[in-house]
């Protein structure tokens, strides 16, 4: 034998070279000079330096810049952290009354359309608000979790993240299903109506029109472009272009037409020629037109350098917007000092939007404090980060000029009086240097052209129609109006709102010239796609579920008023709660039910497992069977399936079952499994355990009913395929699988339990429900349906959303039991449940969409969840975005930016690609998915050890915390290096392909799996000499 050189238990000298990063327990206080760390914090910094003194370049740059943005990882973390309240306080503050709860419950589930259709539902422009929605003052300023350390939910980024998924799936909108057919219709839905504008307002009213059945809508835009002040006064690094068009394509797939270069009072267009053209209800949309303009700026051209707002930004959106009109516009250039005037939203989109003109340095004025700024805290927060600077208390006096040119700006010191007045102190005046002023003062109808056009209707002194708050009717009956003009809304989604409340009343007001009466509560359609028409009933054991999600026998179905309620929301099927015979009635300890550790400190709803000691339940078998009765009676398309329970007794087990079958359930479930109390009278889990007894109890139970009945199964058994084949051999109809998992959840610093009973704190090992034994639950149904193919499976563990509810239809079972889920939230989950099935389904037919993982797209290379540029690609190498890195990262797509501005080659030209994805194979039923994935689980020495994979790490997306390269050393094979500089890792060949890696990423898709180049060699350690390895 060789004398080995090292010691094997030594790591090797390369390997302790990749080990000099790796953690150690620290044995001493570690000290550095102040000097230092200041040199050392600069390199690592990932945030502005604070002392910088110039703006940020961002010279031609319209890449998106909202704080709220967020990718899929950030969305999914996001949405679990939303508490889904109780009459929830952020929908009463959103103007279009999102379902919030309901939209962010479905993110977390990875239904990203069931939370697009709740959104899209309520607000047709809901991913336009989604970004630019002042949520600070409006739904995140409810939400409850300001109460908490943590801090409000990110609404508006989670609202733009489902709309943006569901627009990538390509799907449009179709009529409302419970409309008669297009033929049928009464003659008021032919109604001919005009919505002037198109922008917000106009797209809400007329797309809740044509959800409504209305068929002869047309949209009048004075532009050549749609969108209205959305598309020409709001950035592109704010609100894309094609934002805009999704939603107006989506209105236009219901039927609406829209007309370009349409305005009133543009080419004689008035009311009155409106209503000479046949229109009989005409609804006003159109913004505020012209800028509020101070008489000191008059006869002031943008050649001199004065814009208004009115001016400015929509050169701007003209030059930046792809697809927005044929005409490609420069961008306004700007240098040196630029003063915005205002203190609103549209100030500070011209303060951000004159940066990315070349402007140096931009001053934002305005006549009162900071606490009196009109403009949201999220846009002020963005022009503070880009540098512009803040000058508060000045009022503007006096323009001055020098050879044809604005040169300066002079201002006067306000203040505010012991009144509450704003006054102006001629004593303190300032003069600020500026190449260029920009006024935001706001703006209203000053055009005596489009005033004369809206006659007969009142105008206010204002000099804007007098509307109805209410109806958004004018004093015309047919004439109605919303957003800007109608006075109330500030914002978009207040605009949009206004839409949609005119909608309804232009429905009233129509149907009551054709002697209908409509309700007066607005009951307008939701927003539909092919989706909501897919088919997810199944049969299972000659038995009919309208959808496979049903209620477990569990706390959700304590009592028939319960599974009542719970088939109201559209739950498929419920088992009722499991119950025995009189003489072996229970009465539960308490407390009994409690919180999982498996999640780690995790507070609120989400739990990942709960642990309980509740046995059956406590109320009497007539009492179900007289419930079970009135169900079917009220309820005769739902799933009803008793739940019954005797020890090894024929005599009780033929009582039992017989009394159950005469309440006319559909099918009888006998739990042979319930993991604690029970057993200790011979019940549940004392019969369920051996193959004998199950055989005989379902023998017992078949020759006493002729209704199906399904065994429910424990895994607390070495082989549950035993278990299973019994049942099947003595005539069960089917298996549900699985029970709880018996265990103890947890013990206190004291060593006494939890749960605790009494005075002595005693406890028992109680039964582990929810997502911690998915696992389990996913292998006992798999290894069933494999071992009896065809066999019906209901499962029951850890389903807690369509996605998982999929694996397991993929995995052998045929209809789905839930409780935990319901324990974290309540019985409206099956809205999302049957709505994501739905869609998992329909996207399997779409071709295009083939790389998607159910409802998630592929991941784009991206930072904070924006798209990030290679910047491999600019400067020959990948940087990290931190200290200098950043610093070169910045200047580099600055230089890009600039010289695609100096290239003409700004806009990436409309590429036309389809917006609508038609699916070119059938919709799958859920009968065509179980099973599916059978094929891909066998024994281990099925798998092929020559196809290995190793890992893969995207430097761009990385944001180089380490822990891929921890777990590698301290659990697995020492495979990444760790820059001490850059902090990038790099993977070696050394890699075996074991993805611990790619486990604890916090990144998704930063790490991926990608087939091995070279031969893989297990490194033996000693080789043997005679001995082949095994493979």
């Amino acid at each position: 034998m060789p004398i080995m050189a090292t010691k094997l238990s030594k790591d090797l000298p390369d390997i302790e070279s990749i080990l000099a990063l790796n953690p150690r327990v620290k044995h001493h206080a570690t000290v550095h000079s102040t000097a230092f760390k200041k040199r050392e914090k600069k390199h690592w910094k990932r945030n502005p330096e604070k002392s910088c003194d110039t703006c940020v370049k961002l010279e031609n740059n319209f890449d998106d810049i909202k704080h709220t943005t967020l990718s899929e990882r950030g969305a999914l973390r996001e949405a679990s952290r939303c508490l889904k309240c109780a009459d929830a306080p952020c929908q009463k503050s959103c103007p279009t009354n999102l379902d919030i709860k309901t939209f962010i419950s479905c993110i977390s589930n990875k239904n990203y359309y069931g939370a697009a259709k709740a959104i899209l539902s309520d607000n047709p422009l809901g991913l336009t608000c989604g970004m630019v929605c002042p949520t600070s003052e409006l739904c995140v300023g409810g939400c409850n979790l300001y109460a908490s350390e943590e801090g409000p939910i990110n609404i508006g980024g989670l609202q733009q993240f489902a709309t943006e998924v569901f627009a990538k799936m390509g799907i449009p909108q179709v009529r409302n299903p419970n409309l008669p057919p297009q033929e049928e219709i009464p003659a008021s839905y032919h109604t001919k109506i005009a919505l002037i504008g198109c922008g917000p307002a106009s797209i809400s009213c007329a797309s809740f029109l044509a959800r409504l059945g209305y068929d002869n809508l047309t949209v009048l835009e004075k532009q050549e472009y749609i969108g209205g002040l959305s598309t020409a006064e709001i950035p592109q690094f704010r609100l894309p272009y094609e934002v805009v068009s999704f939603e107006v394509d989506l209105m236009k797939d219901l039927g609406v037409k829209v007309v370009l270069g349409k305005g009133i009072g543009v080419n004689g267009m008035t009311l009155t020629s409106l209503k000479d053209e046949g229109y009989e209800v005409v609804f006003i949309g159109i913004g505020l037109p012209q800028a509020n303009r101070h008489k000191m700026f008059d006869g002031l051209t943008v050649d001199e350098g004065f814009y208004t707002s009115k001016d400015f930004l929509p050169l701007v959106a003209k030059a930046s917007k792809p697809g927005m009109c044929s005409c490609r516009g420069a961008l306004p250039e700007l240098k040196g000092n630029v003063i915005v005037l205002g203190a609103g939203d549209t100030a500070f989109d011209c303060a951000t939007s004159a940066l990315r003109c070349g402007a140096r340095r931009v001053f934002v004025v305005f006549r009162k404090g900071f606490t009196n700024i009109r403009a949201v805290p999220e846009e002020m927060e963005l022009a503070k980060e880009e540098k512009c600077e803040f000058l508060p208390f000045l009022a503007p006096r006096e323009v001055v000029m020098k050879n044809g040119r604005v040169v300066a700006l002079q201002f006067c010191r306000t203040e505010q009086t012991d009144t509450g007045d704003w006054v102006e102190d001629e004593d303190q005046v300032v003069r600020i240097k500026a190449d260029y002023i920009i006024s935001a003062f706001g703006s209203g109808l000053t055009d005596p052209v489009v005033k004369a056009a809206m006659a007969p209707i009142k105008l206010n002194r204002w000099g804007t129609p007098e509307i109805h708050s209410e109806t958004m009717q004018t004093s015309e009956p047919w004439v109605f109006a919303g957003g800007d003009i109608a006075g109330m809304a500030n914002t978009s989604v207040e605009s949009v709102n206004d839409g949609k409340q005119a909608s309804w009343h232009i429905h009233k007001y129509i149907q009551s010239l054709h002697g209908e009466t409509v309700n007066s509560t607005p009951e307008l359609p939701l927003f539909y796609t092919a989706i909501d028409a897919v088919d997810i009933s199944v049969e299972m054991a000659g038995v009919r579920f309208p959808n496979p999600f049903g209620l477990a026998s569990a706390p959700p179905t304590t009592s028939t008023a319960m599974i009542r309620r719970a088939f109201e929301q559209g739950w498929g099927f419920a088992l009722t709660k499991t119950f025995g015979l009189d003489k072996d009635l229970v009465t539960n300890v308490s407390p009994r039910i409690v919180r999982g550790t498996t999640s780690g400190h995790l507070f609120g709803p989400g739990q990942g497992s709960f642990l309980n000691i509740e046995l059956i339940s406590e109320k009497t078998a007539a009492y179900w069977c007289k419930g079970v009765a009135e169900l079917k009676a009220d309820f005769p398309h739902n799933v009803v399936i008793s739940s019954i329970m005797c020890s090894y007794n024929k005599a009780d087990w033929t009582e039992l079952a017989k009394m159950a079958e005469d309440s006319g359930p559909d099918a009888l479930e006998l739990n042979l499994s319930c993991p604690h109390g029970m057993g200790e009278r011979g019940m549940g889990l004392a019969c369920g355990q051996d193959p004998e007894l199950v055989r005989n109890i379902c023998r017992w139970v078949r020759q006493a009913v002729k209704i199906p009945f399904f065994a429910k199964l424990t895994p607390n058994v070495t082989n549950i395929v035993d278990i299973a084949r019994a049942a099947y051999e003595g005539g069960a109809d089917g298996v549900t699988a699985t029970n709880t998992v018996s265990g103890l959840m947890g013990l206190k610093a004291d060593g006494s339990p939890w749960p605790g009973i009494g005075t002595g704190k005693r406890t028992t090992y109680g039964g582990v429900s929810g997502n911690a034994i998915r696992p389990i639950s996913l292998r006992a149904v798999s290894a069933i349906a494999r071992a009896l193919p065809g066999f019906p499976i209901l499962a029951t563990g850890g389903i807690d959303s369509a996605e998982s509810g999929l694996q397991f239809l993929h995995a052998g079972a045929s209809v789905l039991q839930i409780c935990s889920s319901v324990q974290n939230q309540d019985f409206t989950v099956i809205e999302d449940y049957c709505q994501g099935l739905k869609a998992l389904l329909y996207l399997k037919s779409i071709e295009e969409l083939r790389d998607w993982d159910g409802q998630s797209p592929p991941t784009l290379r991206h930072q904070k969840g924006k798209p990030v540029p290679r910047v491999e690609e600019l400067v020959g190498k990948s940087l990290p975005s931190f200290g200098p890195y950043l610093m070169e990262k910045t200047e580099a797509v600055a230089d890009y930016k600039r010289r695609l501005r100096d290239a003409n080659d700004n806009i990436a030209m409309d590429t036309n690609d389809a917006r609508v994805f038609i699916p070119k194979k059938p919709v799958p039923s859920v009968k065509d998915v179980i099973a599916r994935a059978l094929r891909h689980i066998g024994a281990y020495q099925e798998l092929d050890n020559k196809e290995q994979v190793q890992a893969l790490i995207d430097e761009e997306m990385c944001i180089n915390c380490g822990k891929c390269y921890m777990t590698c050393n301290d659990s697995g094979y020492q495979a990444i290096k760790f820059d001490p500089e850059t902090h990038l890792p790099v993977v070696t060949d050394s890699c075996t392909g074991c993805t611990l890696c790619w486990s604890v990423c916090p990144i998704i898709d930063c790490i991926k799996m990608v087939t091995r180049k070279t031969p893989y060699e297990p490194k033996r350690g000693i080789y043997p000499s005679v001995v082949n390895p095994v493979y």
